[in-house]
């Protein structure tokens, strides 16, 4: 095998190493995704949450765990039980959260913030209202709007 030749045709997209053709939808919006998580874990570092990553992001996706059983909030999130208890695991190490008695079914157990939790949520959403702030100025109010509509519709529609 030369230096120059793929050790597998199964790791190159036709031989020329270019993408397989123009963005599709997933990546369209998985760039902008990527950019806002950067963003709340920067603002989240910078107000004194350093111990949070990327993979606990996860568990503050909106709507927020809060009050949520640990496997429903599993399947709302696309992850397996074990996965998402590991994190809710760290992240009740951590101080953010507690995983309570279900009042309703004691062999179960809820979700409930600490006011620390509830404080990285609410940086999380001032990180998000930034990068919205900075679209809309990018963009222009009246188009980012429009985005944010389409947006809101294609979540009504999923």
């Amino acid at each position: 095998m030369t230096p120059s030749s793929s050790s597998s045709a199964f790791t190159n997209s036709g031989g020329s190493g270019a993408p397989f053709g123009p963005p599709m939808i997933g990546a369209l919006l998985r760039t902008p995704w990527e950019a806002v998580q950067r963003r709340m874990l920067e603002r989240l570092h910078e107000e004194g949450f350093a111990d949070l990553d990327f993979a606990h992001l996860n568990v503050f996706q909106y709507p927020g765990p809060q009050g949520a059983r640990p496997s429903d909030l599993a399947a709302r999130l696309g992850m397996t039980k074990q996965a998402l208890n590991y994190l809710l695991g760290e992240l009740e190490r951590l101080q953010y959260l507690q995983r309570q008695p279900d009042p309703d079914d004691l062999r179960s157990k809820r979700v409930a913030l600490t006011q620390r939790g509830t404080s990285a949520i609410r940086v999380i959403r001032e990180a998000v209202a930034e990068v919205e702030t900075a679209w809309a100025h990018q963009l222009g109010p009246e188009r980012f709007a429009q985005f944010r509509t389409l947006l809101l519709e294609l979540n009504k529609l999923t």
